[in-house]
């Protein structure tokens, strides 16, 4: 569950204002090529020469994956991961593209990604997975997110 929400009646998630806490919100995170990153690491490419950009992310627990512009896609370099269906809100399945060592950083945690390619979309869609991975914590009431532990990312294996 979510820092500060309650569930009540019906299963709505509810902040203690009373206001659904199952809204969005957007922050600023970093985008690149993990390839990229990986080079620079090892000596082989000037880190300047990273593939990256500051975007803007909008957060929603409810999206299973990371979602990125089509815009994206060639200026980070990235390589296909073949195709993925995608089931939105409104019950409609189709076809999308889908990339993969998509390197995310927020908040000064990072990780690899593969992420569905959404052509018509303007800003990064940060979806369960990296939140789980990057051990976020979503507070909708105060629209942001909290690391569970400051230092270190927690996980959870029994």
């Amino acid at each position: 569950m979510f820092a500060g929400a309650l569930r009540i009646p019906g299963g709505a998630i509810m902040n203690q204002q009373g206001k659904d806490a199952m809204g969005r919100f957007s922050v600023d995170l970093t985008v690149g090529n993990y390839k990229d990153v990986m080079k620079a690491e090892e000596g082989s490419l000037p880190p300047k020469k990273v593939r990256q950009m500051q975007v803007r992310g909008v957060v929603d627990s409810g999206a299973s994956r990371l979602v990125i512009p089509e815009s994206l896609v060639a200026s980070l370099g990235l390589t296909s991961a073949g195709k993925g269906k995608v089931r939105y809100a409104d019950h409609r399945s189709v076809t999308r593209k889908r990339v993969k060592d998509v390197w995310v950083r927020i908040q000064g945690r990072e990780g690899s990604y593969n992420a569905i390619v959404e052509p018509n979309r303007t800003d990064v869609l940060i979806g369960a997975i990296v939140l789980e991975d990057l051990d976020f914590l979503v507070d909708c009431g105060t629209q942001q997110l909290i690391p569970r532990d400051p230092d270190l990312i927690v996980s959870e294996i029994e």
